[in-house]
């Protein structure tokens, strides 16, 4: 019989919180019901804040976490709501928590580590139902990057027999997976995905979003400003490596823009999307697909609604089809949630939720820790 499955998922892109109520019977994946709520400025400035350090931090994250889990509950029951299931019909819910800061190994000079902002046992008070979280920390301390862990899922419902398909997930920070005819699986952060394009539209229009990329669009892309984004050394990595708003925030773009002469806005913005793409497509190209190169792209998470992004990445990529996600079925804004729904049934039956070749654990791991009902 099928079990009933919730993933909740608010990423480095702050804009909100987007949860899917699943039923899963064997390989088959299905989404029951979709809901989603915007995060509230205060609420997001808050995250922000706490990608740096600052006075009384902790307690400004615990408190920023007790609003989180009100919008994941608040999510949780407009799910129950439109599926007629009640709290004890559902296995688990997949709460990933909001990532404030991501240091995994290599990329600090300190203990390797990844923080999510959470509070499960409240999430489990609230609803009435089991919540697993805390999913990366157990990769990491198999000496994995804790990221990404998509990947696995993206082979469950995008993987086909005898074909090469490719897979960004464009939220704050992109990563691609790569689904290699041959059967294996590899993936990697390339980079900004929406989270410089999102903090420098909001600083100059004061919109939280370059909606579909229109803005970027009326500017021109400056060569010489993207020279000096992609010699951050992080692009040059290659292989395993993951990434977040610790390195790409709108400090380390000021200290490139110091060196540029002045820019329009829209200029900046018009560059920052072609960094996305453009980094996008080296990390696609520079993944051993074997003798079967891939033929298309899907792309799904918040990039996915930005036309001007989309177009950039045909024009980089011209030999794959550019397709979202949802030209398979899948509702861009809810591939990310499935995951960790789909990690959260892995984590009661006791199954690996990781791809080791994907972070560089030192092999499969159970991902999450349990909140009892």
């Amino acid at each position: 019989m099928a079990e009933h499955y919730i993933g909740l998922m608010s990423g480095t892109s702050l804009d909100g919180v987007d949860g899917v109520l699943l039923a899963l019977e064997g390989a088959t994946v299905q989404v029951l019901a979709s809901a989603a709520v915007p995060l509230p400025e205060s609420l997001r400035d808050a995250f922000l804040t706490l990608n740096h350090s600052g006075p009384d931090e902790l307690h400004r994250a615990q408190q920023a976490a007790h609003a989180l889990v009100g919008l994941y509950a608040q999510v949780v029951h407009s799910l129950l709501d439109q599926s007629g299931l009640p709290p004890e019909a559902v296995q688990a819910i997949g709460a990933h928590g909001q990532t404030v800061r991501h240091l995994p190994p290599g990329v600090a000079h300190c203990t390797p580590y990844t923080l999510q902002l959470n509070q499960p046992a409240r999430l489990a008070e609230l609803t009435g139902i089991t919540v697993v979280a805390d999913f990366r920390s157990r990769d990491v301390a198999a000496g994995g990057q804790g990221a990404p862990l998509v990947p696995a899922f993206h082979r469950e419902v995008f993987a086909a027999p005898g074909v090469s398909v490719a897979v960004a997930n464009v939220g704050g920070i992109a990563n691609v997976t790569a689904l290699t005819a041959d059967g294996r699986v590899f993936g990697l952060d390339t980079g900004p995905g929406n989270a410089l394009m999102d903090e420098w539209c909001q600083r100059h229009t004061g919109q939280r979003y370059d909606d579909a990329g229109r803005w970027a669009r009326s500017g021109t892309s400056d060569p010489a400003l993207l020279q000096r984004l992609l010699a951050e050394p992080y692009f040059s990595q290659h292989g395993i490596k993951s990434t977040g708003r610790d390195l790409f925030h709108l400090g380390w773009l000021e200290q490139h823009l110091q060196q540029t002469p002045p820019l329009q806005p829209q200029d900046v913005q018009a560059t920052l999307l072609q960094l996305t793409a453009r980094t996008l497509a080296d990390g696609i190209r520079n993944i051993d697909w074997g003798d079967t190169p891939p033929r298309r792209l899907l792309v799904c998470g918040g990039g996915a609604l930005n036309a001007a992004l989309l177009n950039a990445l045909a024009g980089a990529l011209p030999a794959l089809q550019v397709d979202t996600t949802a030209a398979l079925g899948w509702p861009v804004m809810q591939v990310e949630a499935a995951a960790f729904a789909w990690l959260a049934q892995r984590c009661l039956h006791g199954l690996p939720g990781n791809e080791p070749q994907v972070t560089g654990a030192r092999g499969p791991r159970i991902l999450g820790a349990i909140y009892p009902a």
